[in-house]
């Protein structure tokens, strides 16, 4: 189970706040209060966790959180915001999985004979029956 442990930093503005996680280059996000900001950055930052991993590449460290300092904009705070990407991974991953069917020989000829792709037609049924 991979669960992470980032430093994030926030700053109150007028519409909410704005939260930087300064170990993860470009991770910036907005909440309109702080519970919606505590949200809006994990999401964020879950997201662009993954986007490394799927990559290929290796994630950063988290900076100890007594290093890491708010002080971008005025009344800023630092907290530790928990990220986790196994939940995250299994809801927004592209990962595909293997996933064995059992249907008549005769379709199954049918279909191969017409060049049917079985992960295609399967994925497209999915979304139309779960209406998604």
């Amino acid at each position: 189970m991979l669960k992470l442990l980032y430093p994030a930093c926030f700053y109150p503005n007028d519409d909410g706040f704005t939260v930087i996680v300064p170990d993860l280059p470009g991770c910036v996000s907005e909440g309109k209060d702080l519970p919606n900001a505590f949200e809006m950055i994990t999401d964020a930052a879950c997201g662009w966790v993954l986007d490394e991993l799927e990559d290929g590449n290796s994630i950063p460290e988290a900076s100890d959180i007594s290093t890491v300092l708010a002080n971008e904009y005025p009344n800023g705070f630092t907290s530790m915001i928990i990220l986790d990407m196994d939940t995250y991974a299994e809801q927004h991953g592209d990962k595909s999985i293997r996933k064995n069917c059992t249907l008549p020989a005769w379709l199954n000829n049918l279909a191969e004979k017409n060049n049917i792709n079985f992960s295609q037609i399967l994925q497209e049924a999915l979304i139309q029956k779960l209406n998604i």
